[in-house]
């Protein structure tokens, strides 16, 4: 007899999900949808929430001069507020796109479409992490406790985006980016150009690295009219990415400048300008091995951006020793 391939995985595992991760393998029974529903199980996401975060703040403290025992509170509180908050939204998206989920091969053994948990329960553990989320940042300044609270709204609107654009990786990078405005603000207590370069320069990274994710669903978007930027830009792809990776490096370097020139030295200046190019480089290196067609060089690739969107931190914090 054939086996019905159409059936949920009965393990629960997620087929996007890490090998051997912690989740499946080490994590009590009853929280693993859960923890699934919140991509606990694939913590690349965290990881490029958190990233734009990091940014602006050693960026904020290297401008100022000054790094201390709060910024190193802030530091902690963006890394557990990325994971909640990144845990939230996926919840969100997956309640919003569970139709869509079930016909799509690679998103059909997450947890709703699965059956593993239901709508009301989802709707329950989002709340949970959103408040939990907001307890950690009512420990901000009041500038950026606003920040944060606005940022629900285009946390709200990118599920819908593929709906209605063919940009919906744009709106998902004007989610994700809003840490480049909120590590600034937490330190500083005010926007201002430098991290708002930044931001801008997170979003054209999104578009960069989701583009290349969005790759391993085009067949299936295809069919059920889910619009991306992947199959927008077709055979076209390498030229786009190469702008979005151009358009990366100039707008972070440019947030640099505007926060380190004229108060930081020479040194410090060209450290922190060594992250944005050595990121750069990253980024032609992953344009360089993509594979439009082959799903598994997709998902490796744009897992990589961690490294990445580090080497920008690394640097960053290296700038403010020399």
């Amino acid at each position: 007899m054939t086996p019905n391939t159409d059936l949920p995985d009965p393990t629960g595992q997620v087929s996007d999900a890490y090998t051997g991760n912690w989740v499946d393998h080490r994590a009590p029974a009853w929280s693993r949808p859960y923890l699934r529903l919140s991509r606990a199980d694939r913590p690349i996401g965290t990881w490029l929430l958190l990233l734009p975060c990091w940014w602006s703040l050693l960026l904020a403290t290297a401008s100022t001069g000054r790094f201390g025992w709060y910024d190193a509170w802030i530091m902690l509180g963006c890394a557990i507020g990325s994971f909640l908050m990144r845990g939230a939204g996926c919840t969100w998206n997956d309640i919003t796109d569970r139709d869509i989920d079930s016909k799509v091969e690679r998103t059909k053994s997450r947890p709703i479409p699965s059956g593993q948990v239901t709508v009301k329960q989802a709707m329950v553990w989002m709340g949970l992490q959103a408040l939990i989320s907001f307890g950690i940042l009512l420990t901000f300044n009041w500038a950026t406790i606003l920040l944060g609270i606005a940022a629900l709204l285009p946390v709200a609107i990118y599920p819908f985006a593929k709906r209605f654009t063919w940009w919906p990786q744009a709106f998902l990078g004007i989610a994700f980016n809003w840490g480049a405005l909120v590590g600034w603000v937490a330190h500083t207590g005010s926007l201002g150009l430098a991290p708002i370069a930044l931001y801008a320069a997170g979003i054209a990274w999104t578009l960069f690295y989701d583009t290349i994710y969005a790759y391993q669903d085009t067949e299936d978007d295809a069919l059920i009219g889910v619009k991306s930027t992947a199959r927008l830009f077709g055979e076209n792809s390498r030229t786009w990415l190469r702008v979005f990776l151009v358009v990366t490096v100039v707008l972070a370097a440019l947030g640099v400048v505007l926060a380190l020139i004229p108060g930081a030295n020479a040194l410090t200046l060209v450290v922190s300008m060594g992250g944005a190019w050595f990121m750069g480089w990253h980024l032609a290196w992953q344009l360089r091995k993509l594979d439009t067609d082959n799903p598994e060089t997709c998902m490796k690739l744009f897992r990589s951006n961690r490294d990445a969107g580090l080497i920008f931190v690394l640097f960053l914090a290296a700038s403010q020793i020399v």
